[in-house]
């Protein structure tokens, strides 16, 4: 059976897990490929609402497993008092759940290297949550890093681990002042979470196209935005990992040949959290009005969201880098009140036209806009793709045929029935 994919196309927050929750009514298995706590996902359900960080949105839906890929970095605190929440809301997990088992542990101490690295950098910074999610994945590059397969075996306590916090306090002490870690105390909190893990852990690449195999409907998702992407976002001002495609089929274990539908998920304007270039971002008025009407704030940090209007580049350049089959856009409500609506529909950089994302020198882009106009009347309870104004439709449209890329549902509001299909009136 074919894998579903769904990918963020901009800097993130772009609605994504509002569509994961519409489509995992379909699946069978939700996977989260990469990303750690520093995400949020928030939907909304009969007047309540969810903020996921770890765990797939699917878990909604009583009969979808739920899957943490090897591509995340897991921060066990956070991951348990998630599962805390999830009891409160009375949302049964149990049996649903799986851990990959060569995911990465992110440990208390990386979350204090990131506070202090931040500080460090002063003007600078990178702009990231400081939930160590960076440090954890620069261990495991720098080959330091601590998988969830690794607590389980007694030689890793007593040859591995005292090598590794040897190291790492050398690191502690002498560049980030931190106090040093002591080995018992690491040992401890490991084997008590390796205890509480034991029940979800899975060799994820194996059981997923064991699945797939036997005909299960799978869906990927990550966290953040192409834009965010380690190797094609605005790097340095990007996350620790790649929610792209490539991202998603390293970071599930699946078979790229299973993987047979794209999604894109496009905001009907733009926005991003953190420091970095952003071509089309809106200042002053305007921008605090589409900030407060699209409640712009980060899930996680509650920090404000920086706003723009539409960036049909950005979108090419996600197309061409995740292969993408179709888009949904989303959060169009949002501009029911405004009486114009830029577009961003190309690029000059340093006077001259370019037809793709550089991949720096971002101060000297200039931004190339077409103005349509507004529709000035609310659509959130629109049923129909036909039943939109006449303004909005032509907005559609524009958008799809400058990004190239078809496309097939539209959000009107936070509710999963405020879904429109396109191809039905």
């Amino acid at each position: 059976m074919p894998a579903t994919l769904i990918i963020g196309t901009q800097w993130g927050d772009e609605g994504k897990a509002k569509v994961i929750d519409y489509l995992s009514n379909d699946m069978d298995i939700v996977v989260r490929y990469q990303g750690g706590s520093n995400a949020g996902h928030t939907v909304k359900v009969d007047g309540n609402t969810y903020v996921f960080h770890l765990i797939p949105s699917g878990i909604l839906y009583p009969d979808v497993i739920c899957v943490l890929g090897a591509g995340m970095a897991i921060d066990p605190e956070a991951f348990f008092n998630e599962l805390q929440s999830l009891e409160l809301k009375n949302i049964q997990y149990k049996d649903r759940l799986r851990v990959a088992d060569n995911a990465h542990i992110l440990l208390p101490h990386h979350r204090l290297m990131d506070q202090k690295s931040e500080e460090n950098l002063g003007d600078n910074k990178i702009g990231t949550t400081k939930r160590g999610i960076g440090l954890c994945y620069a261990d495991k590059v720098a080959r330091v890093g601590i998988r969830l397969a690794d607590i389980y075996t007694d030689s890793f306590y007593t040859k591995r681990l005292p090598h590794l916090i040897e190291n790492k306090n050398i690191l502690l002490e002498k560049i980030y002042g931190i106090e040093p870690l002591k080995i018992s105390e690491v040992s401890d909190y490991l084997k008590e979470y390796a205890e509480k893990f034991q029940k979800y852990v899975v060799n994820v690449s194996y059981y997923l196209n064991m699945e797939l195999g036997s005909a299960k409907k799978v869906m990927l998702e990550g966290a953040q935005g192409t834009m965010l992407d380690l190797d094609y976002g605005t790097y340095p001002f990007v996350t620790s990992s790649n929610p792209t495609t490539g991202g998603a089929i390293i970071g599930s274990g699946i078979n790229f040949q299973f993987i047979e539908n794209v999604i894109g998920i496009t905001k009907a304007y733009v926005t991003r959290v953190g420091e970095g270039p952003f071509p089309t971002e809106i200042m002053g008025a305007d921008a605090d009005h589409l900030r407060k009407l699209g409640n712009e704030f980060g899930a996680t940090t509650g920090r404000p969201r920086r706003v723009g209007w539409f960036d049909v580049e950005i979108i090419r350049h996600s197309a061409r880098v995740n292969g993408l089959h179709s888009i949904v856009l989303t959060k169009l409500d949002i501009l029911d009140s405004f009486e114009s609506i830029k577009v961003a529909v190309g690029y000059e950089l340093r006077g001259k036209r370019i037809s793709y994302f550089p991949s720096s020198d971002y101060d000297n882009i200039r931004v190339l806009y077409e103005e349509y106009p507004g529709w000035n009347e609310p659509i959130h309870e629109c049923k129909n793709y036909g039943d939109l104004p006449k303004n909005a439709k032509k907005y559609i449209t524009a958008l799809e045929k400058f990004c190239g890329v078809p496309i097939k549902l539209i959000s009107v509001g936070p509710s999963r029935e405020s879904t429109l299909v396109k191809n039905k009136s």
